[in-house]
């Protein structure tokens, strides 16, 4: 097994590496997923969580042996340079892979367990929540920083960001990192990256009206570009929901 640590737990090696080789075993289930499964640890005091990824298909298996960065990998990498650019995620810890020959099996990352008192997916869910538009309007200048600072976060979607109230602010922290680009991003890709959040526009309107403020652009210009990348993705969303109805019958 391949084991990868971050700086500042060098002298947990041993530990860490076997909380991978006994994931099956060990640690308290926090997220049982059909595609993955994330599993809580105590390390030296304090609460990691490993997520682990499931053996990739048969094409996957080559290219992440040969040619790509694994899930496991990526999230690593993107979380030390989110890190870097003061972008809020859980801190990174280490990641595994299990590799033979010709192929390559299960991977694994591991992060400090964060404490959130929410994630996005209440303020689409529950629009009483307590300061839903101070959070909202919050979420919107984090995303924004995000973009200004070159990273097109590809997974931008309600379960994806937690959310904790430090200090009388708000902060922000991205999770699920292994699909991102870092590239300079143009309007059309901003507002594109907002499609997955929430299909209501009376939440898109206060998104629209705050990043208006903050890219210096006129707020119906903003708005416009926001709803239609969103409907677009709701449309196709749901067409693809509808197919696979029918091929279940």
């Amino acid at each position: 097994m391949k084991v990868i640590i971050a700086e500042g737990y060098k002298e947990q090696k041993d530990q860490i590496e076997d909380l991978f080789k006994n994931f099956v075993n060990k640690g308290k289930a926090f997220n049982e997923g059909e595609r993955n499964s994330i599993k809580i640890f105590e390390l030296s005091g304090k609460n990691i969580n490993i997520k682990s990824f499931k053996i990739p298909n048969a094409v996957n298996k080559i290219a992440y042996k040969f040619f790509r960065k694994s899930k496991a990998e990526r999230s690593f990498r993107y979380a030390q340079l989110l890190t870097e650019k003061g972008i809020g995620t859980p801190q990174p810890v280490a990641f595994a892979e299990e590799t033979w020959a010709l192929g390559f099996g299960k991977s694994y990352y591991a992060s400090e367990h964060l404490e959130s008192e929410l994630t996005y997916r209440e303020l689409v869910t529950q629009p009483d929540y307590p300061n839903h538009e101070e959070i909202l309007r919050a979420f919107t200048r984090f995303t924004f920083f995000m973009h200004e600072n070159k990273v097109e976060f590809l997974d931008h979607s309600p379960g994806n960001t937690l959310i904790k109230h430090h200090n009388g602010k708000y902060e922000f922290f991205l999770v699920d990192l292994n699909r991102m680009n870092f590239r300079e991003m143009d309007l059309e890709a901003r507002m594109k990256n907002f499609s997955r959040l929430t299909p209501k526009k009376e939440m898109l309107q206060v998104m629209a009206n705050e990043y208006a403020k903050c890219m210096e652009k006129p707020e119906a210009e903003i708005f416009e570009k926001m709803w239609f990348y969103t409907t677009d993705f709701q449309e196709k969303f749901h067409r693809k929901q509808r197919w696979k109805k029918k091929f279940k019958k």
